[in-house]
């Protein structure tokens, strides 16, 4: 399909804008311009109950997670987990604070969002390392929190898509009580670069070749992990017993068929999985309500919808 008005209108502001590519600066002046940019596109934060900050038990000493609490909790307990996008290089709590504090208000779920480590100054696997740890910390210490530790989901975007997708793998077995739901949301699951996506959308906005070279060079490093399956979950043995997932990718996004691909992967393990391609818009679009409002706005409501139905049935 060919993309739509909005997306179209904010691919023609973006190539007429003077700004330096984000892969041309260094990682800390591009986490700069990539909070510069949300201010511009993100939609005003609903209301919520409370917001705070937690230090929590990780790998490498406390980790801050990010408390969203619903105005109205109607007593189910629900809580999420929410893993951020940036190629595990930029983005963090503050870039995806609107986003969370949505998820809260659509879902009457509590939110956690989670600052992992980022890279060049943390490298592969310390992302990995902190979901894991997130995750395992929230099915813990879900009934201290006053929260039901059987209705918990994870969501991510992008590399927290990824993050995500790995943590669920990683701690089988583990938890106090089996994940209730995933969502992914464009998420970055192979740096191989194999599948046509890549291919055919290699120079298109928001995430062209460099930018993702840009990202796998300062999280990979030089030796990149092409057996790992914690950088590439395609490769895990093993899918079944995994949560419902809900899969969400963009038309014209490079990531889109990696999200496709472990969509029917998962499908043929036999987990449940709702699958969603955006066909008009690109990647990023949940951080840009107030101008892709169309996608944003079709896509909140049914995380919202998907999220409850699992959550609380």
């Amino acid at each position: 399909m060919p993309l739509d008005r909005e997306t179209e209108a904010l691919l023609h502001w973006a190539s007429s804008a003077p700004a330096t590519p984000l892969w041309c600066l260094s990682p800390e002046e591009a986490r700069n311009e990539y909070r510069r940019m949300l201010l511009k596109t993100e939609i005003a934060a609903p209301v919520i109950g409370e917001m705070s900050d937690l230090a929590v038990p990780g790998p490498d000493g406390p980790m801050r997670l990010r408390r969203y609490s619903p105005a109205k909790a109607g007593g189910t307990g629900g809580a999420i987990l929410f893993i951020h996008g940036g190629g595990c290089v930029i983005g963090d709590i503050e870039s995806h604070d609107v986003f969370c504090r949505t998820l809260c208000h659509d879902t009457a779920a509590t939110v956690f969002s989670l600052d992992y480590r980022l890279a060049p100054e943390h490298q592969f696997p310390a992302a990995v390392e902190d979901s894991v740890a997130a995750l395992e910390w929230l099915s813990q210490e879900a009934t201290a929190l006053g929260l039901d530790q059987e209705r918990i989901a994870i969501a991510g975007d992008s590399a927290g898509g990824g993050l995500a997708a790995v943590a669920l793998h990683e701690t089988k077995g583990r938890l106090a009580a089996p994940v209730r739901a995933q969502v992914l949301i464009y998420p970055a699951l192979d740096l191989r670069g194999r599948l046509p996506s890549r291919k055919d959308l290699a120079d298109h906005f928001l995430l062209p070749q460099d930018m993702i070279q840009w990202f796998f060079g300062h999280y990979f490093g030089l030796a990149w992990p092409i057996a790992d399956p914690r950088a590439i979950p395609a490769l895990y043995d093993d899918y079944t017993g995994l949560p419902p997932a809900l899969i969400v990718t963009a038309g014209h996004d490079p990531l889109r068929d990696e999200g496709a691909e472990y969509a029917d992967t998962l499908a043929a393990a036999g987990v449940p999985v709702d699958y969603e391609c955006c066909e008009g818009t690109i990647h990023g679009f949940m951080n840009m309500g107030r101008v892709l409002r169309k996608a944003h706005g079709h896509t909140r409501r049914r995380l919202a919808a998907w999220l409850r139905a699992k959550l609380y049935e």
